[in-house]
């Protein structure tokens, strides 16, 4: 493996970097998304709404902020704004349209935590091939170099076309154990997305209906 390795030539040093980069960033989305998978935010969604339901707004913003999730950091954020609200007897509308601008606002910066570092897979699946290719044309210049020099000189051929074919393959095997990865962790940022969204709409309507029966009263 090392001889192939240094057989690839001066470009396996950057192939090598990027295959490293890439499995960090690997293990540390699977421990991220793992983490968010042990948290049961349809449970949480359901005990938020029963605390409204109840009144107790300090007791729902605890739980939300003693939940490690981007569904609830949004709700949090919700929460806290409804509870400024509160303080101004503002009218249903005035509640949906601003709590549902605050969680709006956030959302972005929640989804960015979930997305955290994936930029760096995309790079290195598009840069591994580009360093593969730049191998590729180094070594066959060895190569015609080689026969320019020394002729018909198979040792010394055949490393220029080593070193062509160890980077090609190597950039090509690093792209895709970087794009892989990088879609299927995409769709679970899009699913944690959809989570948000819907755990957002799901509050707004019921706090809005709560502030719409007390004002019938």
């Amino acid at each position: 493996m090392i001889e192939t390795i240094i057989s690839g030539g001066p470009m396996m040093i950057f192939l090598l970097a990027c295959s490293v980069a890439a499995l960090a960033v690997i293990l540390d989305r699977i421990k991220a998304y793992v983490d968010n998978g042990k948290v049961d935010n349809r449970a949480l969604r359901a005990d938020v709404l029963k605390l409204l339901g109840e009144n107790r707004l300090q007791d729902a913003m605890t739980l939300c902020a003693s939940t490690p999730s981007p569904t609830s950091a949004v709700l949090l954020t919700g929460l806290q704004s409804y509870q400024k609200l509160l303080s101004v007897k503002a009218t249903p509308e005035a509640i949906r349209t601003i709590i549902s601008k605050a969680m709006e606002d956030y959302y972005p910066h929640a989804l960015h935590a979930v997305e955290k570092r994936l930029n760096i897979l995309s790079t290195v699946g598009n840069a591994a091939p580009l360093f593969g290719m730049t191998g590729t044309v180094t070594g066959m210049i060895k190569s015609f170099s080689a026969l320019a020099t020394s002729g018909m000189d198979a040792k010394i051929v055949g490393a220029g076309i080593a070193e062509a074919l160890i980077t090609t393959a190597a950039g090509l095997l690093i792209a895709l154990g970087a794009v892989i990865p990088y879609n299927l962790f995409m769709a679970r940022v899009e699913n944690i997305g959809l989570e948000m969204e819907e755990a957002a709409a799901e509050m707004v309507d019921f706090i809005t209906m709560q502030a719409e029966r007390q004002i019938s009263r």
